[in-house]
């Protein structure tokens, strides 16, 4: 396949523009130092040992591809990997069925610099940590569409209802990435893409089952064809999982339903429209912080996507309308409130209008502007039986954001890329934002040396803004962040990487109570407390990364060191890491092809111990869990295959008395026509 009809494919995938280029629980503190001296040889392994099949070197692209070797959040245009200084993790579909994971936070969290942190099962209340960001400091896209809840207090985005089956590649950008991405992009970028068809007709079905009455059923089905590429998929998945407060005898189930559809066509090789649209519907049971409650949340995520690409020659130019819905209603079935169940409603929208421009000036050298303008609206309400229909909260805001980045090569091998962002915000006004990098390739590929630095800023949400709480004199956060790493390959089968970042960050939006002799004319009013720009955290780490193909004997593993910290000058917690965000983590997987052609893995993921809390005295015990796998092509339409997730057994938390999955087995099918 050529870089042409390769990046074409990418770019389908995105819309980002016209085509370019030990196993216990609580094992005590003789335990945890154990599983804290571990690391260290663990951290060395990394580099013997090869980032998880699932997560793989950043060269990695889907199998038709690999020769093309480009990527598209970095420059938000296709572009070879070996020209991106950031870093960055590529998943491809075949990694992501290779790993089974039926959610995207847990194939995240394999990821180098991720970690999370759920309230209790799946589709319970989840945070993704990116390089120790906050989850409303990550970007995340779906399809080319932002996928944030204006609604929430961080206006971050869910991953709780997003599920792998339609998904064809993931993108994990790390760093601060504003110039290209604009507001929230502090931790980096999270681009989520689905499966895109090759052949005129293919079609296929997953069916699965396992422990706590759990079971899949997905399909779709689509062609490429002519000008037409098109694409129709729904899945349905429910569990009963397990009790939401750890503690708890009573389980907490979740039901998914999930449909996506896509449209691409192409009038002439210049002129090409894309229509996607996506919705899920998510259910789950939760309980109260310290007991079995009869709660439930039923969550709605619809997005939608209309670009047009047109190619002028050298410029390539999209305009595109993107949408984001998500509503969020809670209910409380206690029989006494039969009455009046719903005790909270939300709903959160964004519409985004875009225009993007790609200028190819030479060989190696291309531009990339746009302008972008967004409308984000939440409206919330929390009824009760003394209150059924109270007032509604209501706030809206609007962003325009212009920005451009120049990408050159002036020698063979070296690739300089700079670019400025300048964003106005309806409310606190205008931030400038600018990001460089370099990548250096002095060896025909064999070792690619990157560097990067950039800023970024996250706006105020509304809630923080408009909210009782609020604060409409608030300025928006911001982060410098910079790292500078090395990839280099051995023989053509081991890859060993390494990247150090450091990252700091200001302005942070943080709640501030209001003590008994007001101290600020927030307070005038009475009220509880309010948010303000009181935070700073600085925050450092190290990913090792290393991976080896054999043929039949595939290995890999990736380890991160994380140093965040809160470094707010007179603060209470001020020196203390950052809650929730371990020290350490480390991944590792391996996996053989058998002559016979059956394949089997195994796969390790081990997180170090780390505080509950922003004080730091509530310590979450580290976790070692292991997960074996196994999957059997019985022809070129039928692959069997199951798992042993939580191999041991062992009993963690992710959050102090939330629970989490036991030892689950589980077999399915997919087919293929």
């Amino acid at each position: 396949m050529d870089l042409e009809r390769a990046a074409r494919i990418l770019l389908d995938q995105t819309g980002a523009g016209a085509p370019r280029g030990a196993l216990t629980r609580r094992g005590g503190q003789k335990d945890r130092r154990l599983r804290t001296l571990a690391f260290a040889p663990l951290g060395a392994f990394s580099f013997l040992l090869p980032i998880a099949a699932q997560a793989q070197s950043v060269d990695t692209i889907e199998s038709g591809e690999r020769e093309a070797g480009i990527v598209v959040t970095a420059n938000r245009a296709p572009v070879r990997i070996d020209q991106v200084g950031q870093s960055i993790t590529i998943l491809d579909r075949g990694a992501i069925e290779a790993s089974q994971a039926m959610g995207v936070t847990e194939l995240l969290a394999q990821t180098p610099g991720v970690q999370f942190s759920r309230n209790g099962g799946p589709g319970t209340s989840t945070s993704v940590y990116l390089r120790g960001a906050e989850t409303g400091q990550t970007v995340v896209f779906y399809d080319g569409v932002r996928l944030q809840d204006p609604s929430v207090t961080d206006s971050g985005a869910s991953l709780s209802d997003i599920l792998t089956g339609e998904i064809g590649r993931i993108e994990v950008l790390r760093g601060a990435q504003s110039t290209l991405y604009g507001s929230q992009a502090i931790g980096g970028v999270i681009n989520i893409m689905t499966l895109q068809p090759e052949e005129p007709f293919e079609a296929d079905l997953q069916l699965e089952g396992g422990g706590l009455d759990t079971w899949l059923v997905k399909g779709g089905a689509g062609g490429r064809q002519g000008g037409l590429t098109w694409r129709a998929g729904a899945g349905y998945f429910t569990t009963d999982g397990v009790s939401a407060y750890a503690p708890g005898v009573e389980r907490d189930g979740y039901e998914n339903v999930s449909l996506h559809g896509r449209i691409d066509y192409a009038f002439s090789e210049a002129v090409q429209l894309d229509l996607r649209s996506f919705y899920t519907r998510g259910e789950v049971e939760f309980d109260g912080f310290n007991a079995d409650a009869p709660n439930r949340g039923e969550n709605e995520t619809w997005l939608n996507y209309a670009g047009l690409n047109v190619s002028l020659g050298k410029l390539k130019n999209r305009i595109a309308y993107a949408r984001t819905d998500i509503t969020r209603v809670n209910f409380d079935d206690t029989p006494a409130l039969a009455a009046q169940p719903v005790t909270f409603d939300a709903t959160g929208k964004t519409d985004r209008f875009e225009y993007q421009g790609t200028l190819d000036i030479r060989e190696g050298w291309f531009a990339v502007f746009g302008v972008e303008y967004a409308e984000n609206m939440m409206r919330t309400a929390s009824p009760s039986l003394a209150d059924p229909n109270p007032a509604a909260m209501r706030a809206s805001d609007d962003t325009t954001g212009i920005y451009g980045q120049l990408t050159i090569e002036p020698v063979d091998g070296l690739t300089l890329t700079g670019g400025i962002r300048q964003e106005d915000h309806s409310t606190f006004g205008g931030s400038t934002v600018g990001s460089a990098s370099v990548a250096w390739t002095p060896n025909d590929g064999t070792t690619v040396l990157r560097a990067s630095w950039g800023e970024a800023f996250k706006a105020p949400s509304l809630y923080q803004l408009y909210s009782e709480y609020g604060n409409n004199g608030l300025a928006p956060e911001e982060a410098e962040s910079w790292d500078i790493g090395v990839e280099h390959r051995l023989f053509r089968v081991l890859s060993l990487s390494a990247v150090y970042f450091n990252r700091e960050s200001t302005n942070l939006i943080d709640f501030a109570y209001c003590s008994g002799e007001a101290s600020s004319p927030l307070c005038a009013d009475g009220r509880f407390g309010y948010y303000d720009n009181v935070g700073r955290v600085e925050a450092e780490g190290v990913e090792l990364g290393a991976s080896v193909d054999l043929g039949a004997f595939t290995a890999s593993a990736n380890y991160t060191w994380l140093d965040a910290r809160n470094a707010s000058p007179g603060d209470f917690n001020e020196g203390n890491r950052l809650a929730r965000r371990a020290e350490d983590t480390f991944n590792a997987t391996a996996g053989y092809t058998w002559p016979f052609r059956l394949t089997t893995a195994a796969s390790v993921r081990i997180v170090g111990d780390r505080f509950n809390d922003a004080g730091n005295t509530q310590v979450i015990d580290g976790s070692t869990l292991v997960d074996l796998r196994a999957s059997y092509p019985v022809n070129e339409m039928v692959e069997v295959y199951g798992r042993v997730e939580n191999l041991f057994d062992e009993e963690y938390e992710t959050i102090t008395d939330f629970g989490t999955l036991p030892r689950v087995f589980t077999a399915g099918a997919r087919l293929r026509f």
